[in-house]
């Protein structure tokens, strides 16, 4: 969407209402012609695993009483997770997405929506082709009904009719995006489980970056975030979700997207500065290596049910 439909980031195409769907449709495809050429070639000889990674946040309704909340959270995450994720897992975009893409059209007498189709044999060479689901995941929304106007053009932005909100109560150690809620993990974990049929799934992304570089490197809201992710991880798999591995986001303060070196993830604090970039523990390194070497928190009074 950032890169084919606002043009935000690379490759910086401003194609409006149809761009992001289309890269997506290749993309989807692509990722399917992959798993078929590894699955017909060599599978058999290495018995690998080929996946695809998404990444989403977790929607909640406004009101969990309304029924038009409940179904702008539905389509929050139809519109995210289930984009890739439907045709890979059940051979299709996800109903709500077709309806909703193609009713200004259908509002506007256009015969064709913007949204592509998959054709029959399509969708059966898409379905089925991920041994594992990879999940970037690192906040949540409060979402509500919200219908923009007729005139406006259509993109994917608008295509859902919602709004997002944020708790003010949320911790917000990053940038003005992340806000830390660890049980909105859980539920979208628990989501996928009954959404594709409980499949394999590795932790990809999960992670905070800082507002404000801390001197002594003490990132102790680091600390706190991963402590309450990891835990609601912890208690997925106690709901019988197949988490089998989790990769913190990231080792290195990095390059991310157009915020450049100045949004650092890292556990390891990065000298840009310096031409031979010396790296400098946080707090947090100490703290998740204790985590690593117990597979787990150390002290089981730390987990909270």
């Amino acid at each position: 969407e950032k890169g084919y439909g606002t043009g935000e980031h690379a490759p910086g195409l401003k194609l409006g209402g149809c761009g992001a769907y289309k890269a997506a449709h290749h993309i989807i495809k692509t990722h399917a012609k992959v798993w078929h050429s590894y699955n017909n070639t060599w599978r058999s000889e290495q018995q690998g695993m080929v996946g695809i990674s998404l990444t989403s946040a977790w929607s909640e309704p406004v009101d969990p009483h309304s029924q038009t909340d409940r179904d702008a959270a539905e389509r929050y995450i139809q519109f995210h997770l289930g984009w890739f994720a439907n045709p890979i897992y059940k051979g299709d975009y996800p109903e709500v997405m077709k309806n909703y893409v193609g009713k200004p059209h259908a509002q506007q007498g256009l015969g064709t929506s913007r949204l592509p189709t998959f054709s029959v044999q399509e969708k059966t060479y898409i379905k089925g082709t991920s041994d594992f689901l990879g999940i970037g995941h690192f906040t949540t929304r409060y979402v509500l009904q919200k219908s923009f106007p007729f005139l406006q053009v259509p993109s994917y932005h608008t295509d859902s009719d919602l709004a997002e909100l944020v708790d003010p109560k949320w911790p917000a150690p990053g940038p003005k995006w992340l806000y830390s809620v660890p049980w909105g993990f859980r539920r979208l974990l628990n989501f996928i489980k009954t959404q594709y049929g409980n499949p394999l799934i590795y932790v990809t992304e999960n992670g905070v970056s800082e507002k404000v570089q801390c001197t002594q490197l003490c990132d102790e809201w680091r600390i706190e975030y991963l402590k309450g992710y990891i835990n609601e991880i912890l208690k997925a798999l106690n709901d019988g979700v197949n988490v089998r591995g989790y990769t913190a986001w990231s080792l290195l303060d990095k390059f991310e997207w157009n915020k450049g070196f100045s949004e650092r993830f890292g556990f390891y604090h990065i000298d840009f500065k310096n031409k031979n970039k010396p790296r400098y523990p946080k707090a947090s390194v100490d703290y998740y290596r204790k985590i690593i070497s117990a597979n787990g928190f150390p002290n089981s009074r730390e987990v909270m049910s």
